[in-house]
């Protein structure tokens, strides 16, 4: 089968994998394993989207966490795909700190550097690292990349970088760094390739799934982002608050004395939909849901999301272009249609027909403001990254033979 590109992409409930051909970077095949911790399920597609194996993982065959799901990924590489020769591997790292606007080849160094960043996201820089080991051991001397979530908001503008703390804490890394980047870069290009006018001006991205946020691009560029120094920040999220008063914090300390771990599994796990629903974090079920509680919870996303429509237009001064992405914002046809109802006032008339049928476009021919569906590949984009690493370290290698 020749050479091909592996990446590998972890959440904080999941992990995701797929295989390119390293030529022309053609998907062979991609697979997702979700539900980590509740009820995994594990599917295989071809590069067509053809289903290979579909499979609830249960009783003995259960898969509970993140080293369980890599085995299985590297064990079906080798069952489905013997004959392809793995010549680099790509993840996505979620938190590449100050120092990281671009992919980066994988060392000892670089790991230690990216091992201090696990406090900064816990729920997923873990399963990060540990992916890029299993893959060495599994692949020895086969180049890593890291490809960052935040690297593509690293030229955020001052004002949007910063919180109004001492200037120590900015100086030490306590900043806005803003996330979802790979799926931002990947979504922005494909925009530029369908709509390029709009692309060159005022967008606001939503990327809505377990994982949340949205991010204001002027030309391209991120401006501003919901998401601050941790994935916590913004909109609500599967099991994640969004945006919290600091205060309730404080209180949750002093008067009901909960300490830094507890507070932790408060923010990153029991929160969210599925804190506000009490019944699931997927907002699949509270679509489903006939209880009140599963209403308020989705209400009270919506509610969040047009907010920050608002303010993001207003970041940018105007607005061109909104776009939906990620698992909820792709396929939940209720959201966009809340999100988007009686906002007129902004620019957007939604065109219901054309979001029932999930069209690329989805705002009507009147509308001023082009309203569009973009289906976010991740996994090419850090394919495309970690192609592009390995093309240098080759060429640097050949350079090197010569004036040796």
């Amino acid at each position: 089968m020749g050479e091909h590109i592996l990446t590998i992409n972890a959440g904080s409930s999941s992990l995701k994998f797929a295989l390119f051909s390293d030529v022309a970077l053609d998907c062979v095949a991609v697979g997702m394993i979700d539900g980590l911790g509740t009820n995994p399920h594990f599917v295989l597609k071809d590069g067509s989207g053809q289903k290979i194996v579909s499979d609830p993982l249960e009783g003995e065959r259960a898969i509970d966490d993140h080293a369980g799901a890599m085995r299985l990924v590297l064990d079906t590489i080798a069952m489905h795909y013997p004959q392809a020769e793995i010549a680099a591997v790509g993840h996505r790292i979620v938190h590449g700190g100050m120092v990281h606007s671009a992919p980066v080849l994988v060392d000892e160094p670089i790991l230690s550097q990216l091992s201090e960043l696990v406090p900064l996201a816990p729920l997923h820089q873990p399963h990060n690292l540990s992916g890029i080991r299993a893959a060495q051991t599994a692949f020895p001397g086969v180049p890593q990349v890291a490809c960052f979530d935040t690297a593509f908001h690293r030229a955020h503008p001052f004002v949007n970088d910063t919180f109004a703390l001492p200037r120590s804490f900015y100086e030490e890394g306590v900043r806005r760094y803003g996330f979802h980047g790979l799926s931002y870069e990947y979504v922005t290009g494909k925009l530029a390739e369908i709509a390029p006018f709009h692309a060159k001006g005022r967008v606001i991205i939503c990327h809505l799934g377990s994982g949340a946020s949205m991010c204001a691009i002027r030309n391209g560029y991120s401006v501003a982002s919901t998401m601050g120094f941790s994935a916590l920040d913004g909109l609500p999220m599967g099991t994640r608050p969004g945006q919290i008063d600091p205060g309730v914090l404080l209180y949750l300390m002093d008067q009901k004395g909960m300490n830094a771990q507890a507070i932790s599994d408060l923010l990153y796990k029991s929160s969210g939909l599925k804190g506000l629903s009490g019944i699931s974090n997927d907002m699949r079920d509270l679509e489903a849901s006939d209880h009140p509680h599963a209403k308020q919870a989705i209400d009270y996303f919506v509610f969040r999301v047009r907010r920050e429509i608002g303010a993001m237009a207003a970041v940018l001064g105007g607005l061109d272009a909104v776009v939906f992405c990620g698992g909820i914002g792709e396929n939940s046809r209720l959201i966009r249609e809340c999100a988007l109802e009686a906002m007129e006032w902004i620019g957007i008339e939604l065109d219901l027909d054309r979001n029932r049928e999930n069209t690329e476009v989805i705002s009507s021919d009147r509308s001023r403001v082009r309203a569009f569906i973009i289906r976010t590949n991740e996994e090419l984009m850090i394919a495309r990254h970690t192609a592009w690493q390995l093309r240098a370290q080759q060429a640097s290698t050949r350079r090197s033979d010569v004036y040796a």
